[in-house]
């Protein structure tokens, strides 16, 4: 096999240090002698393994991607050597020899033969992008487990204000839990503190907040409480500097909300994730099977079977998700239509998936270009097709026991 790089060095990293298989050519033609040495995880020691791989004129440096470890390594090298971050599951060694030496000869062995494909990792301004953008849809999931530990002590205090209002954490809903802390007396009093709608269900809120509140549930809530409200504000701030960082990626951002479904938030993500970096995808399908949202391959002889969508940026497939959800319910789209035509045969948790996959197709599409979105209209399947969709109609009349006969609308009779 030919050898593509002939001064490699590999690196297994781990949270404490870093075992590096230095492969270079030997004293005799055709050979290759492996050197391990193990290399501390501080700044220091880490900057002395860049002096010291570049004293041996090293020409590719790879390691795998082993959690937040990896981070410190790259970083470090990335200025001064070509570095490679690789899928530990594309490198996996062979059952048995499971050690953090021979994994990393292994891996000296896979790149001098160039058998290792890099991942993406985006330069510094998009990765701060994309730790603002992550951290806050971490927070806005805590912050939703919180909401959710505040329902479930309500029902344990025989308080369903959940059942009648739609969010307990709204304008009328944080009044009542204040006055429940503060122990106003009454569910009477309490149900007169709604506001706007909820003034409409005051006879229904006297019932849900009549329970068995006591001094032990008041000290949770405000508990509950004070740790939601600590969320909004962390929550208010990754916003604004959000924009602010965002600010050198604002064409990209504005071409992706022309787009149906997509919303600020759903937009920053894409930008974040891939946007900035749309370059590094050579096409369509390419940026698709990296957002993990191409179907996978399970061929055997003349037998296609069905396969799970590939693991992606979950980041990316989830803001898309979300998206696509959105979507689904609007009119006139042709989204909208690529969804209800798909659900109606494959059901609608692979009709969102299908959406998902137009919208992340044009998203290659328009940052690649530079143009907005071109919207194909809610009748585009129909305009293609249009002796198939006649032919869907008809069979849909049959069904009813009608017979429906077509004429063009100029030789149609006056009304």
């Amino acid at each position: 096999m030919d050898v593509v790089h002939e001064r490699v060095a590999a690196l297994d990293v781990s949270k404490k240090d870093a075992k590096v298989c230095l492969r270079v050519p030997g004293k005799r033609q055709g050979t290759f002698t492996k050197e391990v040495t193990t290399w501390g995880s501080m700044t220091g020691q880490v900057l002395a393994l860049r002096e010291f791989l570049l004293e041996r004129n090293v020409t590719l440096v790879v390691m795998e991607a082993t959690g937040d470890y990896w981070k410190q390594f790259y970083y470090l090298l990335e200025d001064a050597l070509p570095v490679q971050l690789v899928n530990a599951a594309h490198a996996k060694n062979l059952p048995g020899r499971k050690t953090d030496v021979n994994d990393a000869q292994w891996l000296a062995q896979l790149a001098a033969h160039g058998l290792l494909r890099g991942s993406l990792v985006p330069p510094p301004p998009v990765r701060e992008l994309r730790d603002l953008t992550r951290t806050r849809a971490k927070l806005t999931n805590d912050r939703s487990k919180e909401h959710q530990r505040l329902e479930k002590l309500l029902e344990d205090a025989g308080v369903k204000l959940s059942v009648v209002a739609t969010d307990i954490l709204g304008v009328s809903g944080r009044l009542m839990l204040e006055a429940l802390c503060a122990g106003v007396d009454g569910p009477e009093a309490m149900a007169e503190l709604a506001r706007g709608r909820m003034r409409a269900k005051i006879p229904e809120l006297r019932e849900a907040l009549t329970g068995r509140f006591t001094a032990h549930h008041a000290f949770l809530t405000r508990l509950h409480l004070q740790v939601i409200d600590g969320f909004d504000k962390a929550i208010a701030e990754l916003e604004a500097r959000i924009e602010v960082v965002m600010e050198p990626f604002r064409p990209l951002l504005d071409l992706l909300l022309t787009m149906p479904g997509i919303g600020e938030r759903t937009a920053q993500v894409a930008v974040a994730e891939a946007g900035a970096v749309i370059d590094c995808f050579p096409s369509a399908e390419c940026f698709a099977s990296w957002a993990g949202l191409a179907p996978g391959s399970n061929q055997s002889g003349p037998k296609t079977k069905p396969a799970r969508t590939r693991h992606g940026n979950t980041y990316l497939k989830g803001a898309l998700g979300i998206a696509a959800m959105s979507v689904s319910r609007s009119r006139g789209t042709f989204l909208s239509a690529r969804y209800h035509r798909i659900a109606a045969r494959r059901g609608p948790m692979r009709a969102l998936v299908a959406t998902e996959h137009s919208m992340a197709t044009a998203m290659w599409h328009m940052l690649t270009q530079g143009v907005p979105y071109l919207e194909l209209g809610g009748d585009y399947y129909a305009r293609r097709d249009p002796e198939r969709a006649k032919a869907r109609i008809a069979a849909q009349a049959e069904a009813l026991g009608l017979a429906v006969t077509f004429t063009p609308i100029e030789d149609a009779p006056a009304a």
